[in-house]
């Protein structure tokens, strides 16, 4: 049994630099959810589940996509400026059809006494 809490102390001591070091040499952008700063301090304060924490939550993988926010095309300048004029009209007319059509849909279905 002592051998055991030796051999599971030594390879937890492991794990902890290892998961250290792997906190520190990762750049800014590959780390989700809090700072760098943030994440080595949990890694130290919490030894293993710090490190359990940062390989299952805050790392982010190879080819992972950096933003978690995705935005429409009606709200992304870039796309706006790749449009034509006559195309943003005509995305303009549909959304506005749409939107009456939503609104007919709604006017029938209110039935208050």
């Amino acid at each position: 049994m002592a051998r055991f809490l030796i051999v599971g102390g030594f390879l937890a001591v492991i794990f902890w630099v290892f998961s250290i070091v792997d906190v520190c040499v990762q750049p800014a952008d590959r780390h989700r959810g809090v700072s760098k700063t943030a994440w080595v301090l949990i890694v130290i304060l919490l030894p293993v589940i710090g490190g359990i924490l940062w390989f299952w939550i805050g790392r982010r993988r190879r080819g992972e996509k950096v933003t978690d926010f995705v935005t429409g095309p009606d709200d992304d300048p870039a796309a706006l400026r790749r449009m034509s004029t006559a195309e943003q009209d005509a995305r303009i007319r549909q959304l506005e059809e749409e939107l009456a059509r939503l609104d007919d849909e709604t006017d029938g279905t209110d039935t208050k006494s």
